[in-house]
């Protein structure tokens, strides 16, 4: 009897323990949010802000400044009589004699024009009768078809035929292409030289072989290209 009451007597696990199934792990390096308090907010004072001391660079006794030379001032180009060029570019003036084959092809064309009228004039009927009138008519014919060519092709803006058979091109003294003002104040030019005459032989006494009209339109003939000058200035 007693050994079956003390069976029948379930067991008291009130207090069973049951051991940990891992082993400790040490605590972790980790601050939880939770736990974290920030400190108060207090007033920091900022440093005084010192004066700013001028830097004084020392210069040590003895030590020599370097001079610089001041650039040299423009000056224009000078001839070999030292005489200032009015020509500021690189382009050669064409010889005397090379315009003068360009004049002369020119007027060979205004005198074959001269031809033509006067052969108009004859198969209209006209006589050439050895007068004061006939010949005040026909040197005025002669010099309007001269002024007459000589217009078209400066209000053409191009050379004259005579110029493009010689190869020469109008340029201005610094090099450029002259424009229409330039042409106008050069065929003025022309008829003043070619009236007077004194322009036109003012070349030969000229530094630099310029006539009238060059120095009053402030161009002059050059060759197209140096290596097919027909003339070339020794």
């Amino acid at each position: 009897m007693p050994e079956r009451t003390r069976s029948s007597n379930p067991p008291n696990l009130a207090g069973a323990v049951q051991r940990p199934l891992f082993q400790d792990r040490p605590a972790s390096n980790v601050i939880p949010f939770e736990s974290f308090n920030p400190p108060a907010p207090g007033k920091t004072r900022k440093p005084a802000a010192r004066p700013a001391q001028r830097r004084v660079s020392k210069v040590i006794e003895g030590q020599g400044s370097l001079d610089f030379l001041p650039s040299a001032p423009a000056k224009p180009r000078t001839l070999g009589t030292t005489v200032d060029s009015v020509i500021y570019c690189e382009a050669p003036v064409a010889t005397t004699l090379h315009r003068a084959v360009a004049a002369a092809l020119d007027w060979s064309m205004v005198l074959i024009a001269y031809g033509l009228f006067l052969a108009t004039y004859r198969l209209c009927g006209g006589e050439f009768a050895l007068d004061k009138t006939n010949g005040i008519v026909f040197g005025s014919a002669l010099l309007l078809i001269a002024l007459t060519y000589g217009l078209f092709w400066t209000i053409a803006n191009s050379e004259t035929p005579g110029m493009h058979w010689t190869h020469l091109k109008l340029t201005t003294f610094d090099g450029f292409q002259p424009d229409m003002r330039q042409r106008v104040a050069r065929f003025a030019g022309s008829c003043l030289s070619f009236c007077t005459v004194v322009g036109l032989l003012w070349s030969l006494v000229d530094e630099e072989s310029l006539t009238w009209q060059d120095h009053i339109s402030s161009t002059f003939p050059t060759p197209r290209a140096l290596d097919v000058q027909l003339f070339v200035r020794r």
